[in-house]
């Protein structure tokens, strides 16, 4: 006989299991350790003797095996280390995802569309007469019928060209996106975590481009003294290093890529707090952290003119206060004609969030 199994009501639950509610702070703390297994069990631990989170019914061990059952842990490599799965990696974006753009407020914007009807993937419910050239996938013949018997009648049925309706369709254009991340070593100066809050943010915008605008493209640039690509199941692992700031190898990595994609509409989004350092000259590298160098910052301003040309605006998020570093953000952006946002680390999602989803491109035809 099946019954029914009634626990002590939890109202910060949400209606979870308990297996749930620790597998959302053990996400969270991965991305704070750079995917790192053990350290992540071991914050786990310190966590449970402070608050209890587990019981004598359900303990640590418990919910180490259910992760290595539900296929969110594998032992299985040749050092025999713990490691997490790709089902984990998605699990951490998901929540990144959720976290962030479960903040914003609902708005009818952000389907980089166009207003211009035609031939386009999203049915508008807009109808007119039929006109030479259209196609004829694009009659509504529910409409047309009904068009025939008014003007004919039902005893003499038939269609004529002047019957016909047009459903119209909208363009829904096409965003190719390079996010840049600045993994310097003053990312993490000062005792303030910031490489923490760009991660999620780029594991939220794949997740969100991945699931609801799969004909988008996302690329993710990292730069310290050089720049590389990474994808997006590296974001978990994402570590500052002991570099200085090359933002001109990262716009130019961003450009050469774009340049690639077939994509007309184009744009760059920035993740940095701090000033352009170092340029790579030949197989020297030239570096000055003392205030803006302007043999550095001149570099960034004419990069930022050729991407005008090109048509793709750059969107700097930096998170700094400092005057002069803001009077360089001003000035990169103004040459750029893009935008850019002074964000503290608890807002930067949402600012990213907000300016990707209301940002409409018109498509090149």
């Amino acid at each position: 006989m099946r019954g029914f199994h009634f626990t002590k009501f939890d109202p910060d639950s949400n209606g979870k299991s308990r297996f749930e509610q620790l597998l959302d702070l053990f996400t969270q703390l991965l991305t704070y350790t750079s995917g790192d297994v053990s350290e992540a069990m071991q914050w786990m631990n310190e966590l449970d003797k402070k608050y209890e989170l587990t019981d004598d019914e359900y303990g640590m061990g418990d919910f180490i095996e259910d992760l290595k059952e539900k296929g969110y842990l594998s032992d299985k490599n040749e050092t025999g280390e713990i490691r997490i799965t790709p089902k984990t990696e998605q699990s951490i974006r998901k929540r990144s995802l959720e976290e962030i753009f479960g903040k914003l407020k609902k708005t009818k914007q952000g389907d980089h569309k166009t207003f211009k009807p035609g031939q386009g993937d999203e049915t508008n419910p807009e109808t007119r007469q039929f006109r030479f050239g259209d196609m004829l996938e694009q009659i509504d013949f529910t409409e047309s019928i009904r068009n025939a018997q008014i003007n004919h009648g039902i005893e003499s049925f038939r269609i004529q060209e002047d019957d016909l309706s047009i459903r119209e369709t909208d363009f829904k254009s096409q965003t190719s996106t390079v996010l840049m991340i600045d993994i310097s070593h003053s990312m993490i100066l000062y005792g303030e975590d910031r490489i923490t809050p760009a991660k999620k943010v780029a594991m939220a915008l794949s997740e969100l481009i991945k699931t609801r605008y799969p004909k988008d493209t996302l690329d993710i640039v990292v730069f310290g003294n050089d720049a590389w690509p990474i994808e997006v199941k590296d974001l978990p692992y994402l570590q500052v290093g002991p570099y200085h700031t090359n933002t001109v190898a990262g716009l130019e990595l961003a450009m050469d890529i774009l340049r690639r994609r077939k994509n007309p509409n184009k744009q760059i989004f920035m993740i940095t707090d701090g000033k352009p350092t170092c340029l790579k000259i030949g197989k020297r590298y030239y570096k000055n952290s003392f205030g803006l160098d302007r043999k550095v910052v001149n570099r960034c301003l004419n990069l930022a003119a050729q991407c005008k040309k090109l048509k793709i605006p750059i969107t700097t998020f930096m998170i700094a206060t400092d005057p002069y570093l803001q009077r360089f953000v001003q000035e990169f952006t103004e040459m750029n004609h893009g935008k850019a946002f002074f964000a503290s680390l608890d807002k930067l999602g949402a600012f990213i969030f907000k300016d990707f989803e209301s940002g409409k491109r018109k498509t090149v035809y």
